[in-house]
Parts: structure tokens; sequence; C-alpha cells
């Protein structure tokens, strides 16, 4: 009996000192890449100061979808940004956050943002960097703030490590929580669509997704331009004043009434998935986003020159234009497991 218990012990010794060979990095070396797909112009952040690393990356991941970000460790980032809708809010008019307090604007998708000059919808943040500090400090958001935040993290084993892999030692302080961060929302690159496998000669469309192109290019580039689908700019398309919000957009930071309800251009990658749409969500379709445009332009005094007379969109024409718009699908980015959930 003394023998059979000595050669369990010593095959449990063995077992526990072994390296299991299914155990493998979740990460190589060239899944944590700066990227600039070909045609593309030069992004507005690079990575010059904030080198990448497989370890910066992998703390930022696991902070964006960690609730400890918020005041009662209820609410992530990922809770607002779903990589399934191209990391926006999926059927949610307004952001969620703690204690099921609601937001005033559409939780926007976080995807190609090195090339974003100013972010949120009225642009009043400058730097990527920074951008994590508004949700996390919101009131109705995460409600947290970064000294508290720094005090949760310094005491958690896991993030003492991971901060040490990250930047070579335990301190843990807002700009390495900022960098990391960054380091995983700036490679949420989103390039390989349909659209995109079209242009660099891979695919065709077909007839009607070609037709839509064609339709696009004429109504809608102007704003929406290639390859990010976005002219970065602010713009009042036209919206009625939602009297629940009463927001007045790109004015709320300029103060220049002027920018009276401008809001900022989104991007139409991956925008099948992004719905609900406008600042304040109020569109559930693309259908009705594209009638908006049609028949349903409000007039005032800082609408878009290019809307004063609304576009003329035939339902054909709108049919093709919604099935073009399918081909920025980015089915890969919506599911590569680099950007789930690691927690």
């Amino acid at each position: 009996m003394k023998k059979l218990l000595a050669i369990i012990c010593f095959v449990f010794f063995i077992t526990a000192c072994s390296v299991d060979s299914e155990i493998k990095p979740i990460l190589k070396k060239d899944d944590v890449l700066e990227i600039i797909p070909q045609g593309w112009p030069q992004p507005s952040y690079n990575f010059n100061n904030n080198p990448l690393t497989i370890e910066g990356f992998t703390l930022g991941r696991t902070l964006f979808y960690d609730p400890i970000l918020s005041a009662d460790n209820a609410i992530s980032c990922g809770s607002c940004h779903q990589q399934f809708a191209a990391f926006s809010h999926s059927g949610h008019d307004v952001s969620h956050g703690i204690d099921g307090l609601l937001g005033t604007r559409n939780a926007p998708a976080i995807q190609n943002i090195n090339w974003n000059s100013s972010f949120m919808h009225d642009g009043g943040i400058l730097n990527i960097e920074v951008m994590p500090l508004a949700p996390i400090t919101n009131p109705v958001e995460m409600n947290e703030n970064m000294p508290h935040l720094i005090s949760k993290l310094s005491v958690s084993a896991k993030y003492k490590q991971l901060f040490k892999e990250a930047f070579g030692d335990e301190q843990i302080n807002s700009q390495r929580i900022f960098k990391a961060i960054t380091q995983f929302m700036g490679t949420l690159y989103s390039y390989n669509s349909k659209y995109d496998r079209v242009k660099s000669g891979k695919e065709n469309f077909t007839s009607t997704e070609a037709t839509g192109y064609e339709l696009f290019t004429q109504k809608c580039v102007s704003c929406h331009t290639e390859p990010l689908f976005t002219d970065h700019s602010f713009r009042n398309i036209g919206l009625k004043v939602n009297d629940l919000y009463n927001d007045s957009g790109r004015a709320h930071i300029t103060g220049n009434p002027s920018d009276k309800f401008k809001f900022k251009t989104p991007s139409l990658r991956n925008v099948e998935k992004t719905g609900p749409y406008m600042h304040d969500g109020r569109f559930t379709s693309l259908n009705q986003c594209l009638d908006h445009y049609v028949f349903g332009i409000n007039n005032s005094n800082t609408l878009d020159p290019l809307l004063t007379n609304g576009i003329f969109l035939t339902n054909q024409n709108k049919s093709d234009i919604l099935v073009f718009l399918k081909t920025l699908t980015d089915n890969q980015f919506l599911t590569d497991k680099r950007f789930s959930d690691p927690n």
C-alpha cells in the first residue's frame, strides 16, 4: 500500500511539474502590429511614443473588458463596445451605465480610430490616449475616479504582474493605464471587408453591389470618404432636435453658434452591424437613415449646404445602396479572437 501511494505521489509530482504541451501563448509577435493598409492615408496617431508590445496589448485588452474600471465594478468598456457590433452598443439607443443610468448619446463604434484627430460625437477629446478618461469618470457611465481606480488595481496581484510585464515594474498610474488601453483600441483595425477585397482585386462586386457603389459615390461619398468612409468633419445633417436631450452637438464644445447641432461624421465601415444609428440612436435601421436624407431633412441655420434639398433616391436606389453597404462588413474583424474578452 505504501509503495502504491509512493507511485501515485511520484506521478502527481511529475505531472504537476511538467509543461502541458497543449498550452500555447495566446498571442504571437505578429499578432500585435501597427498596420496602415495599402492606399490608406497616414494615421493621426502612431505608436512612436507608445511602443506596441504583446504585453502592453494584453494589459490594455484586459483593462478594456474589466468592470473594475467602474465605481461599482459592474460596467466595463466592453459593456457598451461589443466586438460583434464593431465595438458599438448593439440595440441600445444611448449608453447604459452604472445603476442602470442612461447616457444621452449612442456609443460609437471603435475601429480604425488611429485616423481620428478628435473623438466622441462632438469632438471634445483630441487625443486617443486620454479618450478612456471620459467614460471612466462620467457619472452616468462608469462614475469612477482615477485615484480610486489606481488603488483598486494596485492591490491586485494579477494587475501588478500585468503592469510589470508591460512596463518593466509594478508601478500603476493613469498614464500607463491609458497607454495600455490605447495599444488595444488602436489596433482594432477593420480593413478586410468584401469592399476591401474588391479594391485589391481579389473579388468582384455583384451587379447590384456595383450599382449601389456607383450610387454611393454619387450621393454619399462627399461626407463618407473612402477608404475610411468618413471625412472626420462635423455636420448638421438636418435631424430634428430630440427634446429629451436637447443636444447642441459640436457647439457644446466650441461655444460657437455656427456649430449648433453639428455631429461628427461616423465611419460606415461595418455599418450593417452598428445600429441603432445617429448620435442619439433614433433610427433602428439603415433604411430609416436613407429615408431621412430623402424626405426627413429639418432645415436650420447650420444645416449642411449639401443637404439643403435633401438627397434624391428612388426606392430601387436605396435598395442598391443598402446592398453595397453590406460589403463594408468585416467579419474577420468582428470575430477576431485577439479582440475578444479575455477575462
